[in-house]
């Protein structure tokens, strides 16, 4: 932003004040609008991995009961086959979980702060430019 010229008339002044305050609103809303996205982006690969890892312990949770039904029929290998599947269904539930609490964890609040920011430093900049303007 350029200082106004000197001389310039209170009509003029207005008008270019209510430009600047147009286009600041306007950055700062596209501004809010790209940080919120973000946010909802983490959150939900976040929450997809959540549903994943809860989907995947439903599996090893099948499978470890295909286990005792196997090991109590029949003493065969085959038992021990779906013991071996279950458990690593089980680890990977495990780490997509942990995986998934990770990108909850990085989202934060959800507020747009560095626009909330940016916005209060031009409340204090307009208030501080009004104050020597009235001296």
């Amino acid at each position: 932003m350029e200082p106004p010229p000197r001389g310039a008339s209170t009509g003029e002044l207005i008008s270019r004040l209510s430009e600047q305050t147009s286009t600041l609103i306007r950055d700062e809303m596209r501004l809010a609008t790209a940080e919120l996205s973000a946010k909802a982006k983490h959150a939900g690969a976040g929450l997809g991995m959540f549903g994943a890892g809860g989907l995947l312990a439903f599996f090893g949770a099948a499978a470890l009961v295909t286990t005792a039904i196997l090991a109590l029929a029949l003493i065969l290998p085959a038992w021990a086959a779906a013991l071996i599947v279950a458990a690593l269904l089980l680890i990977a539930a495990g780490v997509v979980s942990l995986l998934g609490k990770k990108q909850v964890e990085q989202v934060g609040p959800l507020k747009p702060e560095r626009a909330m920011a940016n916005v209060q430093r031009d409340v204090t900049q307009v208030k501080e430019a009004s104050s020597r303007e009235h001296e």
